[in-house]
């Protein structure tokens, strides 16, 4: 169970992630949390950085869904902004979520990363779903009450994977 919360990868954040790199590994697509991955919770602006990062990815042939638990209005605003399909109110980890964004790409699981900035909705989720995963730091301290709730939870679960001798950096750390 423990090995479900291990990300894959480790970044500072999502241009830290060379598209190149991941079409070398065989991934064609990227399932995007939106708060705190992409942009800081609450946030309504789009950074011109990452429409810049976007376009990159989409000029390297990697096809983007955003994923997020957070409710329509929020998630199409962003989403639209930037041009990219999404799934809301996804109640990430469980996994018809990332099925139906996988179905949107019209990918296989072995061809999809998750980015997120969450152990226990994003790395679970993909993990189980059987996608690579690459953890983010959060843009933002701010986060909704929930997102506060996880982050104590995934202390816990940090500190419980360390003592069972399980590095939670991944591989690409």
């Amino acid at each position: 169970m423990w090995e479900k919360l291990k990300p894959d990868r480790i970044v500072r954040s999502v241009y830290d992630i060379d598209p190149s790199a991941l079409l070398r590994e065989g991934i064609r697509g990227i399932i995007a949390d939106l708060d705190n991955t992409l942009v800081a919770a609450r946030e309504t602006s789009v950074d011109p950085r990452l429409v810049g990062w976007l376009e990159t990815l989409r000029r390297e042939g990697l096809r983007v869904v955003i994923v997020s638990n957070n409710k329509e209005a929020r998630v199409s605003a962003v989403a639209e902004a930037l041009g990219v399909p999404y799934v809301f109110s996804a109640r990430k980890p469980l996994g018809r979520s990332f099925r139906r964004a996988l179905g949107l790409m019209g990918l296989s699981a072995e061809e999809v990363a998750v980015v997120g900035d969450q152990l226990l909705t994003d790395v679970l989720g993909g993990n189980r779903a059987g996608l690579r995963t690459i953890l983010v730091t959060p843009i933002s301290p701010e986060e909704s009450f929930l997102s506060k709730m996880n982050r104590s939870l995934e202390k816990f679960a940090v500190w419980a994977m360390r003592k069972r001798g399980i590095d939670i950096r991944g591989d690409g750390s």
